[in-house]
């Protein structure tokens, strides 16, 4: 797709909106709730001359964080989020953790789940059922040049290497850990092209094929991307997050165990 729609924004995906500050929405909900419950709790307990109960507090914070959740529709993830939030905070607080297991805690999420933390894409990985669908998929494609964005571990392009020598494949990861596993699992396949980046910087030009399995936050401004840059003629393919009120253009469901499906938007 190499034309954008008329009624589209090529800069909405850089312009500040809700949509694209999820993390500081949700961090406005949980402060609210601790806010709410706080204004309450300290004038009575004050009045009294006595302590703020730690873990009836902590379960009221937890209690009115999915209050609001609910009420704003959240989806249900970001629901339980709120709801367990402070009472896990006080939990861990109670165990008297030496603070450098946290860092290391951080720092090890953050080398592995990196696309979860700054853009709301967690690591899926494809099963060897999808490898196989892909390649059918793209058989009528010879010489394809194929791009995995959030490639993960590189299973899809050691899959496709196998089954597809004729395309040329590259994959696009961010996360350190993921990104060193994936080099090293695709090290020495000539056809495999294996790079350290943001997909939002990726050009989609010059792929006639490029898969995703992000997640449903994504999506919307991924297709914005797609019709801006690919070409007409080339395939998007989504696995199991279909794009919001876009219909695909095919629909391939695998019998796999979590019942994979992909998504097929013909550009």
């Amino acid at each position: 797709m190499s034309s954008t729609p008329p009624d589209s924004d090529p800069d909405a995906d850089t312009q500040p909106s809700s949509r694209n500050r999820p993390h500081w929405q949700q961090l406005a909900l949980q402060c609210a709730a601790v806010f709410a419950v706080l204004s309450l709790a300290w004038p009575y307990f004050g009045i009294r001359n006595e302590a703020l109960p730690g873990p009836q507090t902590a379960l009221a914070i937890g209690g009115v964080a999915l209050l609001i959740a609910t009420l704003t529709r959240q989806p249900w993830w970001w629901r339980l989020i709120h709801a367990l939030f402070a009472p896990l905070v006080w939990a861990i607080a109670a165990l008297s953790i030496d603070p450098g297991w946290f860092l290391l805690a951080f720092i090890l999420t953050l080398l592995v789940y990196r696309g979860a933390l700054s853009g709301q894409i967690p690591l899926y990985l494809s099963n060897a059922d999808t490898a196989a669908a892909l390649a059918e998929l793209t058989s009528d494609h010879p010489g394809m040049r194929f791009l995995d964005l959030g490639a993960g571990l590189g299973s899809v392009l050691r899959a496709l290497a196998k089954t597809r020598p004729d395309a040329q494949l590259t994959g696009i990861e961010n996360a350190p850990a993921t990104w060193l596993a994936g080099y090293l699992r695709t090290a020495g396949l000539a056809h495999c092209n294996w790079c350290w980046g943001d997909i939002w910087h990726t050009s989609l030009a010059d792929y006639d094929v490029v898969y995703a399995f992000l997640s449903p936050a994504p999506m919307p401004k991924l297709w914005n991307k797609i019709q801006r840059e690919m070409r007409p003629g080339s395939l998007f393919i989504s696995n199991s997050f279909a794009v919001p009120g876009i219909e695909a253009s095919r629909v391939i469901e695998l019998a796999d165990a979590r019942q994979t499906r992909l998504y097929c938007y013909q550009c």
